[in-house]
């Protein structure tokens, strides 16, 4: 039996801003416009999930999902002990992992724009930010799938199917719903 767990914004923004990252990757220093209108997309992505996480459904709050630094830490912790709890939800290195991605993302989309204005056209110092930024957001993807993968395996449960269908495996007793 299964849940449904994220809802339809959270599953478009999620593969959206995906494919604005991935877009915006390939046409950097080719395609000037496609990668302005990739992070256009992803800019606006970014503040139209700001208002849902205040918003939205259950699991897409970031009341929700969003812990202390301490939580956090502990849950890495569990995580290299190989006894970290599983969420229905984000679990707090997940959600740690959401802010870094949505910030970054802010960022380049931000600095992006900044760099067609005429105050910043040619800046060479926002452009190493924005480039900066950018590998930093690869990194972050890298990471990402890394942890989506390794919670999947630990878990028993195919995290991307379900950021797909919107839908992850009942709670057990020992989950966190």
């Amino acid at each position: 039996m299964s849940v449904k767990v994220w809802d339809p914004f959270i599953r478009l923004f999620h593969w959206g801003l995906a494919a604005s990252f991935v877009i915006a990757w390939i046409t950097a220093d080719e395609w000037d416009t496609l990668h302005h209108w990739a992070g256009y997309a992803a800019g606006s992505l970014i503040a139209l999930r700001l208002v849902w996480g205040l918003v939205g459904t259950r699991y897409a709050r970031f009341t929700q999902f969003i812990k202390s630094p301490a939580a956090t830490i502990g849950y890495l912790r569990d995580i290299m002990r190989g006894r970290e709890q599983r969420y229905l939800g984000h679990n707090p290195a997940g959600a740690a992992m959401i802010v870094a991605l949505m910030l970054a993302m802010a960022g380049c989309a931000f600095t992006g724009w900044l760099s067609t204005t005429n105050a910043f056209w040619g800046a060479d110092w926002l452009e190493e930010i924005h480039e900066f930024l950018a590998n930093g957001l690869l990194i972050l993807v890298l990471l990402h799938v890394g942890g989506v993968l390794l919670a999947s395996l630990r878990h028993h449960e195919n995290l991307v199917r379900s950021m797909v269908n919107g839908r992850k495996r009942r709670p057990v007793s020992d989950d966190i719903a």
